[in-house]
């Protein structure tokens, strides 16, 4: 089974998308995990306007292109970004990685298996599908708990951990967030798009990992910020006319 599945990746272009922001410690560690995980993948790096040598240090690698925009746009920029670039190159799959270490390399495999084998469009590594080692801040997991409650009373569907940005999607997928991805904190907000959009979507489980350096810019005064604003995106997704 792992040759036939071998088999039906390496017929498969695969992009790993790495938004990152002020990640000169860590971004060497993620290229050089996700390489010897998936020596096939390619790899872009979305230096999201960084202050520090993240950019200097990702272009010393030698198994990722580099993205370097000129001001800082926020995540869902950086994504759209890395999408534009894996549609204009003619990938399959894309899948979002985070550049601080949190995401495991090793489960990229359980991230993809479900779109190679056709079953869905989008899947969502989940810290909390079933239990893991893992521990979040009270106000993450509030604010999780939270968006999970509204996403299914919104389209009744139930996702354990609609915040992760740990996710990969298919060709369809990559055209639509080329042309449109959600802005500021969009992990939610594209889960309600894509369910919208009748896209099959499933979360699979993954152990992620604290972050290795830097500290989260997400307080728990940001926290009930993020909480009333993705919300109102949200419903502005409901009624928002893509295609």
């Amino acid at each position: 089974m792992d040759e036939l599945n071998e088999g039906r990746n390496n017929l498969m272009k695969t992009l790993a998308i790495i938004p990152a922001y002020n990640e000169e410690k860590t971004i060497a560690g993620v290229v050089a995990s996700i390489k010897r995980e998936q020596p096939e993948m390619d790899i872009v790096i979305v230096n999201d306007g960084s202050t520090d040598r993240t950019s200097a240090v990702a272009r010393e690698l030698q198994h990722a292109a580099v993205i370097d925009l000129p001001v800082n746009l926020g995540i869902g920029g950086a994504m759209q970004t890395g999408y534009m670039y894996a549609a204009r190159n003619g990938y399959d799959i894309a899948i979002q990685i985070d550049a601080d270490g949190q995401h495991d390399p090793e489960a990229l495999t359980q991230i993809m298996e479900p779109i190679l084998t056709g079953h869905v469009d989008c899947c969502i590594g989940s810290r909390f599908l079933v239990k893991t080692a893992y521990r979040s801040a009270w106000n993450r997991r509030l604010g999780i708990l939270f968006f999970t409650w509204m996403i299914s009373w919104m389209i009744g569907k139930t996702f354990t951990d609609p915040t992760s940005g740990f996710r990969a999607v298919n060709r369809p997928i990559i055209e639509l967030f080329a042309r449109y991805y959600p802005e500021d904190y969009p992990e939610v907000e594209a889960v309600v798009l894509l369910e919208r959009q009748q896209f099959r979507v499933k979360e699979v489980s993954v152990l992620m990992h604290a972050r290795k350096a830097g500290q989260s810019s997400i307080t728990p005064v940001k926290s009930l910020y993020y909480m009333v604003k993705v919300s109102l995106a949200v419903c502005m997704t409901r009624i928002r006319n893509v295609s």
